[in-house]
């Protein structure tokens, strides 16, 4: 096994862990061997394989082929929902009253 330095914070490697380990406990749910989910998702075994390790350097593409091919991707329309963005609802109202000024053009009619 190769050392690799991490290129992403600790806690997204977390993540993309835990939804690895999600995804293959969906596939064995549904008693899919890898084969199968990559016959579904239309991937190879070895793109099935590094989405359910949790690898971050398999593309968006692909763990959403596999999402959809598991019936899962119903969700993801909520990932990054303007209405749920708490923390760019806040900064959009504090800016919300306060004065705007408008430049005034320049007449150069004399």
């Amino acid at each position: 096994m190769r050392t690799v330095a991490k290129p992403y914070p600790d806690a997204l490697i977390a993540q993309a862990s835990a939804l690895g380990a999600r995804v293959r406990a969906a596939r064995v749910r549904r008693g899919w061997r890898l084969e199968d989910l990559s016959a579904r998702a239309d991937l190879s075994i070895k793109s099935i394989a590094a989405i359910e390790r949790g690898d971050l350097g398999t593309g968006f593409g692909a763990y959403l082929r596999v999402l959809w091919a598991l019936g899962l991707n119903e969700p993801i329309d909520i990932v990054a929902d303007a209405g749920l963005d708490q923390t760019g609802l806040t900064l959009e109202l504090s800016t919300q009253g306060r004065r705007v000024r408008v430049k005034k053009a320049v007449d150069n009619d004399f």
